[in-house]
């Protein structure tokens, strides 16, 4: 479910961070399929991590909440 990432930037007001597992249904890639979905999102306010960098998307919730 690659889109949820976009359907949800563009349903709510607020900042939305993706962040691509590297463990996932069907043939994904190591998390490169859902990098790419996410990363070609068109929704807007949409921060996109690399694959499995739970630290990265702390990192920007701490500079949006500052």
């Amino acid at each position: 479910m690659y889109f949820i990432a976009s359907v949800l930037g563009g349903l709510v007001a607020v900042p939305v961070i993706a962040v691509p597992t590297s463990v996932g249904y069907g043939a994904n890639f190591g998390g490169l399929s859902a990098l790419l979905a996410m990363l070609n999102s068109c929704a807007s306010g949409v921060s996109v991590v690399n694959i499995d960098n739970g630290f990265g998307a702390g990192y920007i919730a701490n500079m949006i909440n500052g």
